[in-house]
């Protein structure tokens, strides 16, 4: 447990000095390794993915990016490689459990794609890393919805390049250094947010996907709750917005709006029992 605390500990520094945020990266620029000054994340919101690109399933079909963008979902894209020793599990780990404490469910109200950065990584490892995570899930119906891709090295790097994602092969370790981020994109392929670090909380990722649907998924409290909220690029969270508070009633919209997010989280607690109760009848 002590180790892997320290892994988690180091990897979130190691991304942190990547992505050039907090005083670590003005203290200790001189001594980040040159191969990480090739990594790093250049923000593209609102860029439009390139969704002709082409990639190889988990079951070896090559299929074009845009067949995970219906117009309907918003879709969580990481980009990973399945034989990353450390930071990859920890992120993805990261994502799985922010998934378990929400009662929606990749394939029903969102999507996610895992692009391997790796071009020699091959269908079957991809296949062998989604069971692992499908078991860790313990979501059956979540199969249908995470998809775990693997490319040519072309497409892969037009899709970073898109996102602004810059990652480096080191030789010396044979492994690809890169950092700690996770992209939210709306239902139509366009980028909508970043998501840094290897911890990504349940209400995080669902007010970004919220955010990301443009409407298109989740009730009317939900979307109430939304417009209470904005996303604070300095913070990377999302946090009250007291104007849009006050726009509707000061003090009385607040104590409103404390009883909706006190539904909304009994709601999504519920929802989660049920669809872990659905998930045991399943199983059984």
């Amino acid at each position: 447990m002590r180790l892997r605390r320290l892994q988690a500990n180091l990897a979130a520094f190691v991304a942190a000095i990547c992505l050039g945020v907090g005083s670590a990266h003005a203290q200790l620029a001189e001594q980040v390794p040159e191969v990480l000054e090739e990594v790093g994340v250049v923000e593209h919101l609102d860029a439009k993915l390139p969704l002709d690109l082409e990639f190889r399933d988990e079951e070896g079909n090559w299929v074009e990016l845009g067949s995970f963008f219906n117009g309907e979902r918003p879709v969580i894209l990481t980009l990973n490689y399945y034989r990353c020793p450390m930071l990859c599990g920890l992120m993805l780990n990261g994502v799985v459990d922010g998934l378990s404490e929400m009662a929606w469910t990749p394939g029903a109200e969102f999507e996610i794609v895992t692009v391997s950065i790796n071009p020699l990584e091959t269908p079957e490892l991809a296949r062998a890393k989604k069971q692992n995570y499908m078991n860790r899930l313990e979501r059956p119906a979540a199969a249908r919805g995470w998809h775990f891709m693997t490319g040519r090295e072309l497409e892969i790097k037009r899709l970073a390049e898109t996102l602004g994602f810059s990652y480096t092969y080191d030789p010396v370790s044979q492994e690809y250094a890169h950092a700690a981020v996770i992209f939210v994109c709306t239902p139509d392929g366009r980028v909508a947010r970043y998501l840094y670090g290897i911890e990504y909380p349940a209400k995080r990722l669902k007010f970004a996907l919220l955010e990301a649907a443009e409407g298109r998924v989740g009730s009317a409290l939900d979307q109430l709750i939304l417009y209470f909220y904005h996303y604070d690029p300095t913070n990377r969270r999302y946090t009250p917005v007291a104007m849009n508070i006050m726009r509707v009633g000061g003090g009385a919209t607040a104590s409103i709006l404390g009883v909706s997010l006190g539904i909304f989280w009994f709601r999504e607690w519920r929802r989660k029992k049920r669809t872990d109760r659905e998930t045991k009848e399943t199983a059984a």
